[in-house]
């Protein structure tokens, strides 16, 4: 018998019994679909992460410092003189300030808008740009000036589009806003991206009688983000003699961190979507061996007519694995109904443009997996149904 004449034949004997079929290869279906749509899902949230840390800047290194007590500590003018001392391999430095404390605008008071001190560098390493007046200058950071650029979200709230010119008050001091950021996030919202206000970091210093404890530095090329950091934190320990009084961190480190997990997790809710595979391989077994007993005589005939054990065995194998292989079929195109599905329920619950896309890795995967399972659990029915002896299975009724 040709493999052709074996696969119309087992094909024929699916056909036959299209309900046991289905039901068979479930556990097929529903492995094969939960595996694609996981797989997908991790994709979704890498690609959102890396957006997200995209927009904060990879090419940056952010440091922290803490104060050596009353025996030495690190000012802005001294940062800057670290970063021109490795200016091969660092760029542009900004000061950054997180500011606490009552924000108004009018009589209303903003629980949820952030106030930040930078430089005015601090755009350019941000990327961000103004969609009307001007940005923070040099002159704002050495004269201290009351002065402040706003979110497109607060421009529209509270100022109808027509912020600049007008005042915003910070813990009882009255600045000018003399620029608006254009519009970050694609929803403006209370406390999101857009509802923010930068001032000059010298400002926010004196304000806060505090002093400067974070840097935000770029780097001349993100190739050798590692080689930056390693010279920055060389020469703040030379500063300090000690690294106890510094941290350096990057968004590319971060992002791995976070994609890592991701992946880790993604990893372990395949592993448990892998059990209904081979719950599925279990089941494909039984109705095959269910199948072989129905067939005894039908299995007598062939090998009392001169059919090899081998073309048995080739039968009930080929027909373990259409049966696996069809599930994994019926299983892809519903992983990706369900996936293009969750992409529109995570939008429509979270807000978030996340989209659930499977890799043809993934699916190659799980169709190569399901068409496997049907061999390898196909093939116990097989030989038993090669070993009849051709009279003992002539004689079953």
């Amino acid at each position: 018998m040709s493999i052709f004449e074996s696969v119309s034949l087992a094909i024929k004997n699916i056909v036959s019994s299209k309900t046991r079929t289905f039901l068979t290869m479930l556990g097929i279906i529903i492995g094969v679909a939960a595996v694609i749509v996981i797989v997908g899902l991790g994709n979704g949230l890498e690609g959102y992460v890396t957006a997200s840390f995209s927009d904060m800047g990879t090419n940056t290194l952010t440091v922290s410092v803490q104060s050596r007590g009353s025996t030495r500590t690190l000012d802005v003018d001294q940062m800057y003189e670290i970063v021109e001392e490795n200016s091969e391999y660092l760029d542009l430095c900004s000061p950054t300030v997180s500011m606490s404390g009552s924000i108004k605008i009018g009589n209303e008071t903003m629980s949820s808008t952030s106030a930040t001190g930078v430089s005015e560098d601090y755009f350019d390493i941000r990327g961000y740009t103004v969609s009307d007046g001007r940005w923070l200058q040099y002159s704002d950071m050495s004269q201290r000036s009351k002065v402040c650029v706003i979110g497109e979200y607060l421009n529209l709230a509270y100022y109808g589009g027509n912020a600049v010119g007008e005042t915003i008050r910070l813990n009882g001091q009255s600045f000018s806003i003399i620029g608006v950021m254009e519009q970050e996030a694609t929803d403006l919202e209370e406390g999101g991206t857009d509802d923010c206000i930068f001032l000059p970091y010298t400002t926010a210093t004196r304000i806060t009688s505090g002093m400067v404890s974070s840097y935000t530095i770029t780097v001349q090329d993100e190739t050798y983000l590692d080689e930056s950091k390693a010279a920055l934190e060389a020469s703040l320990y030379a500063f300090f003699s000690s690294d106890d009084f510094y941290t350096v961190s990057s968004m590319s480190e971060l992002l791995e961190t976070m994609t890592s997990m991701i992946d880790m997790l993604v990893y372990i809710l395949v592993a448990i979507a892998a059990i209904s595979l081979l719950v599925g391989g279990i089941g494909i077994m039984n109705i095959m061996l269910v199948s072989v007993t129905e067939r005894t005589t039908e299995i007598g005939i062939r090998k009392s007519l001169g059919a090899k054990e081998r073309y048995i065995m080739e039968q009930f194998v080929l027909e373990a694995a259409l049966t696996s292989a069809l599930g994994g079929v019926i299983g892809i195109v519903l992983g990706y109904l369900l996936s293009a599905a969750a992409s529109v329920l995570i939008e429509m619950l979270m807000g978030e443009p996340i989209t659930v896309s499977p890799t043809m890795f993934a699916v190659g995967l799980a169709f190569g997996i399901s068409a496997g399972i049907g061999i390898i659990f196909g093939f116990l029915p097989a030989k038993k149904a090669a070993a009849l002896n051709p009279i003992d299975a002539l004689h079953y009724s």
